[in-house]
């Protein structure tokens, strides 16, 4: 049977090039290319689940026309050398056995490079450091380092780079390329009023501005002949008070487009400007809008009256939302990154109709947290995508011998790992004491801005369903697993993921029935919360309720006896908008009958009253239940995971890890 989403797979034809559908794989750096910047085979292997699971267009980000001058990443494409078009071909030819079209992200960070990086100063259109490097100085107690004013030679020069990386990406068998020229990269540094105060013909105008970019595309034509797609990356709006704004935009795309721009890849704000205020505009967290740059594509297509192809990009992780702008002709391509790294066959099971069956992305950032460690990119929620090479072809092992095995907690780490086992062959039976799976997952997506945790959820919820209809597991709800209970069975092997418990702080007053947990308030006794409620923890589980009860009207207050917080979400500003903010180094004394002491940072001690107060003050493994649970099948074959073992912070050590252990039994 034929899709019912007859736009996402609609073919287009661009300078000949047929695209078979609408779905690119939005530019990740996976930190898999070797040292010296070329394509590796566990690079290649890492891109295949993209090229399988049915997407037109692969792109690897921030690929670069010379490590030695702009260079960013530990392991990062090199495009400034032809030794590496064979390697590169390796990453062509995997695509093309699968009607898919390998391509790079081109790439000069310009001004973001550091000394240390490539042992000189960066390049850039004027001599101004970026935030990034004025972050850097203070942190190290020195004075900015300037970049060096790219003149004309360099100017040249640094096209002529743009231009024979594209080239050499056509000789490894490529026939798209995606020039960055947005996020205050090099490119944009020349187009963008904020970082180029030049006063010569590359600067000023908005015509003056974009030479560039129009040189890097005239070159880049040129060297690659017609049949050679271009498409550019750009941001709508740059954000920043002095940046390029919309209207401008509109001039510069009005130009590159009569200059050979085949396609445009809309995107927004800008990489470190502002003490990253601007990078929630192009990597949005759990909190922001789905869709969240399809407006400026949109008012793009009006103002085009339709002629001109555009890329949406940004938070595309509903299906149907992709089918529906594609229907409206807001956009002719979707980029995803993050939901198809949560789930590569996203396209395949689109096809088939099998919308249900997709795993949603939780736009956690667990992925491009990795990549500061530096470490191999991941995903939280699909482990796979840390075991390519390992599991080459997206498939878990069939088991030389089948076991019975017993799952302890139908949590996330539970569930991942059951699933796993089923996949090995092995029988499997899940012992859950509540009367339903999630886990930790149930509490974390109850908060109203938490759409993402309760689609993975129900994803989660359906997963296990379709297992246990199958008579692929046996689940037991309302059942608690004991040693004995467990031994008596005689299992094979056995998977502990009794996840974790409440820390709860050592006070006078802490049984007092006005104490809650942060996370069971908001599940299960919100309508006992009184109006003035104290939040004691200021982590991700804390602050998510202090916004839940603060927009259903109550008066909040967060405290945290840590000296100071950091958050990769948005929480945090929506509970400033609202007048909260968490207080540091400020502890609670006791609970009284009045509501709590407080400790402010100076040592003073002060009651207050509360009607309320939530803890979440974070979890501890349950390690005295894990651990009498050792000895209940072959000890070799016994594995802690998830919250049981460690507490991760969020679901990725759970499910990559429950995932590890599950497919060497």
């Amino acid at each position: 049977m034929a899709s019912n989403y007859k736009n996402l797979f609609t073919p287009i034809k661009i300078r000949g090039v047929d695209f078979k559908n609408r779905i690119i794989l939005a530019p990740p750096s996976p930190n898999l290319a070797s040292p010296d910047g070329l394509v590796t085979h566990q690079f290649v292997d890492w891109f295949r689940m993209f090229a399988r699971g049915g997407a037109s267009i692969l792109y690897v980000g921030n690929s670069s026309i010379d490590i030695t001058e702009c260079k960013d990443e530990e392991c990062q494409l090199d495009l400034s050398r032809d030794v590496s078009v064979l390697p590169m071909s390796w990453y062509a030819e995997m695509a093309q056995e699968f009607d898919c079209h390998a391509s790079l992200e081109v790439n000069h960070n310009g001004k973001d490079t550091t000394f240390e990086a490539v042992g000189h100063l960066p390049f850039s259109s004027s001599a101004i450091p970026g935030d990034s490097e004025r972050m850097r100085a203070m942190r190290e107690n020195r004075e900015p380092r300037i970049p060096i004013e790219m003149d004309q030679a360099k100017i040249d020069e640094t096209v002529l780079k743009y231009a024979m990386a594209c080239r050499r990406m056509q000789q490894a068998g490529m026939d798209v390329a995606l020039l960055h020229g947005g996020h205050g990269n090099l490119i944009s540094q020349f187009t963008s009023p904020h970082y180029n105060k030049r006063t010569d013909k590359y600067g000023g105008s908005v015509e003056n501005r974009a030479r560039f970019a129009i040189e890097v595309v005239e070159k880049t034509r040129e060297l690659c002949g017609e049949n050679f797609v271009i498409d550019y990356r750009i941001s709508a709006d740059e954000v920043i008070e002095d940046g390029m704004h919309f209207d401008e935009t509109l001039k510069l795309m009005e130009i590159l487009n009569k200059h050979g721009v085949d396609m445009f890849n809309i995107s927004a704000g800008l990489h470190s400007e502002g003490m990253m205020a601007y990078m929630s505009y192009w990597l949005q967290g759990y909190t922001q809008k789905r869709g969240f740059n399809v407006h400026w594509t949109e008012q793009i297509k009006e103002h085009f009256q339709g002629d001109v192809r555009l890329t949406a990009v940004g938070s595309l992780v509903d299906i149907d939302y992709c089918e529906e702008i594609l229907g409206k002709g807001w956009v002719d391509f979707v980029a995803m990154c993050r939901p198809l790294m949560a789930d590569p066959d996203a396209p395949k099971k689109a096809a088939q109709n099998r919308r249900e069956d997709i795993r949603p992305c939780l736009r956690c950032n667990a992925c491009a947290m990795r990549l500061g460690g530096p470490k191999v990119i991941n995903c939280a929620i699909n482990p796979l995508s840390g075991l390519t090479s390992y599991l080459r072809d997206g498939e878990v092992p069939t088991a030389k011998e089948k076991k019975r095995v017993a799952v302890i907690g139908a949590g996330v780490a539970g569930l991942t790992a059951a699933s796993a086992l089923v996949e090995r062959g092995h029988d499997v039976t899940v012992y859950e004491k509540s009367d339903a799976v999630g886990g930790q997952i149930i509490p974390a997506a109850a908060p109203p801005v938490k759409e993402d945790m309760r689609a993975y959820l129900k994803w989660l919820q359906h997963d296990a369903e379709k297992l246990v209809k199958s008579g692929k597991i046996k689940l037991l709800l309302n059942t608690e697993a004991t040693p004995d209970s467990i031994a008596v069975q005689g299992y094979d092997a056995l998977i502990i993921a009794v996840g974790g418990e409440p820390i709860i702080p050592r006070v006078p007053g802490i049984d007092s029935p006005k104490v809650y947990w942060a996370a069971d308030a908001e599940t299960k006794y919100k309508d006992k919360i009184g109006k003035k409620v104290l939040v004691v923890g200021a982590g991700d589980v804390g602050m998510e309720a202090a916004l839940d009860f603060a927009d259903g009207g109550h008066d909040v207050r967060v405290i945290d006896i840590a000296p100071f917080g950091m958050s990769f979400s948005s929480i945090p500003q929506l509970l400033t908008e609202r007048g909260i903010k968490a207080e540091w180094n400020t502890g609670l004394v006791a609970v009284t009958d009045k509501g709590a002491i407080i400790k402010s940072p100076e040592g003073k001690e002060e009651e207050f009253e509360f009607d309320n107060i939530l803890l979440s003050i974070g979890l501890r493994p349950r390690s005295k239940l894990a651990d009498s649970l050792r000895h209940s099948a072959p000890e070799t074959e016994v594995f802690i995971v998830g919250d049981a073992k460690k507490i991760g912070g969020n679901v990725s050590a759970a499910v990559n890890g429950a995932f590890q252990a599950a497919i060497h039994i």
